[in-house]
């Protein structure tokens, strides 16, 4: 990154002239920043793609045998828990990021999640250790919880204040670009060991390759994040706190912006309810449920995420065009309106209406996917960002988004309709349609706090 200085002349004509910094970003490096953040980003939802898309065996190896539903409800419950400690993450590894940087801290969390996850696939089953199993199971997923608070919001954080202000939504857009690809390496995987593998080898040891990865995978992303610079508006932040950054008290990340973690929160409620719904929950829907067949219910799941990844780039950069804004409330007015549709065509049952009904609801969440990596740093002056935008971010995730799947599966048990998932996703975009209302448009406009960055001197 390059510094120069800029001129900008009063309004109204006057001599005296304002002067303000500049940061010229480096194109190589803002590259090596989103291919950073989004390995992390990928890893996390490789893991999270591969315990949704095989829950059903998870819950035969974990679980006492008996009653499938229950099974799978106590699959989806150690899913769910690791959410409930993500606002403590959040609140350990936010503050830590806006004291001792992003990259820092986003090192740190890549450890702890590779750990995590190469732990699950170590872990003995039900059968061998009795509870002891689904105890250690859930100790794992807390350490991937845990770590996963200080994840995204620091990773949407680091690209947002390397990208220059025109493109910040294109390259924010390569971070959900590393959750799909994520989530289809997981698929992918879970695909070809249900096609190769016998349901006995599946169930007595196939189902560990996918978490063992997780290993390598994480020193490589440790690799690059390790070799980045702080960003730009960060030692910016530290250069006028003469090398020092003066410690603010989490009290006031959320006292003192109380009303943008509202607004955050909500943003994020309508993002990740529909993001868990589509790409967490209905493969399992389609299987447990409508009684689909697994491989080719994955295989579906699998064609809808390569969709989005195509498209995802391409919003990204719209939203630079259009605004964030739009965007977002096109995303939530297709939820509130299509939802229903949607999951009739699914309910359907031949392949060629699963695959429009959840193509349509694919196209419908890339517009989150796009424009909120974006828009949530955006909320947030330099100062606080890291750490309001995790204690946001984790709260709204943990209460609607990660529950999503045991909330869903619970009101279809006890209600017998096969449709809650339309009106779920529905509440949430009403939710998400308010919250769009209030917010401001910030593409093309500097980061509260920070200077202008732009792409050529």
């Amino acid at each position: 990154m390059a510094t120069v200085t800029a001129v900008t002349p009063h309004v109204k004509g006057r001599e005296t002239a304002a002067l303000r910094d500049v940061t010229v970003t480096d194109p190589a490096l803002v590259k090596r920043a989103v291919k950073a953040a989004a390995l992390g980003n990928a890893m996390e939802w490789f893991d999270f793609g591969v315990y949704s898309y095989i829950a059903v065996t998870l819950g035969k190896v974990f679980f006492p045998s008996g009653n499938p539903t229950a099974q799978l409800l106590s699959t989806f419950g150690a899913f769910a828990a690791a959410f409930l400690v993500r606002p403590l993450g959040g609140m350990v590894f936010g503050p830590l990021g806006d004291r001792v940087g992003r990259q820092k801290v986003l090192a740190l969390t890549m450890i702890m999640m590779a750990a995590g996850t190469f732990a699950i696939g170590l872990i003995p089953s039900y059968a061998s250790i009795g509870v002891g199993a689904p105890l250690l199971l859930l100790a794992a997923r807390l350490v991937q919880g845990f770590s996963t608070g200080g994840e995204y919001a620091g990773a949407s954080t680091f690209i947002a204040e390397y990208a220059p202000d025109k493109k910040r939504g294109f390259f924010g857009s390569w971070l959900e670009f590393g959750t799909l690809a994520g989530y289809i390496g997981g698929a992918g995987l879970v695909t070809l060991m249900t096609a190769l593998l016998s349901s006995g080898d599946l169930l007595s040891w196939g189902w560990r390759i996918p978490f063992l990865i997780a290993g390598p995978m994480g020193i490589i992303g440790l690799y690059l994040r390790m070799r980045l610079e702080e960003t730009p508006a960060f030692a910016a932040e530290v250069e006028k706190a003469e090398k020092s950054r003066p410690k603010v008290p989490l009290r006031q990340m959320v006292t003192g912006q109380w009303k943008t973690l509202v607004l955050c929160m909500g943003l994020v409620l309508v993002f990740n309810v529909t993001d868990y719904m589509l790409l967490s929950y209905m493969p399992s829907y389609l299987t447990s449920e409508l009684k689909y067949d697994e491989t080719h219910g994955l295989l579906v799941v699998l064609g809808v995420m390569a969709l989005m990844m195509i498209v995802q780039p391409f919003a990204g950069a719209l939203t630079d065009r259009v605004g964030r804004r739009p965007v977002i409330a096109a995303g939530c007015a297709g939820f509130l309106f299509l939802s229903v549709p949607a999951l009739l065509l699914i309910r359907q049952g031949s392949l060629l209406a699963v695959a429009l009904g959840m193509g349509a609801l694919g196209l419908l969440l890339v517009c989150f996917t796009a424009a909120m990596p974006a828009a949530l740093p955006a909320l947030f002056p330099t100062r606080v960002r890291y750490g309001s935008l995790s204690i946001g971010f984790n709260v709204s995730v943990s209460l609607f988004g990660g529950t999503t799947p045991l909330v869903v599966t619970a009101l279809i048990g006890a209600t017998g309709n096969m449709m809650m998932p339309a009106y779920y996703m529905m509440a949430a975009a009403v939710v998400g349609g308010f919250a769009v209302w209030r917010m401001s448009e910030s593409a093309g406009r500097p980061l509260p706090g920070s200077a202008p960055a732009v792409e050529k001197r």
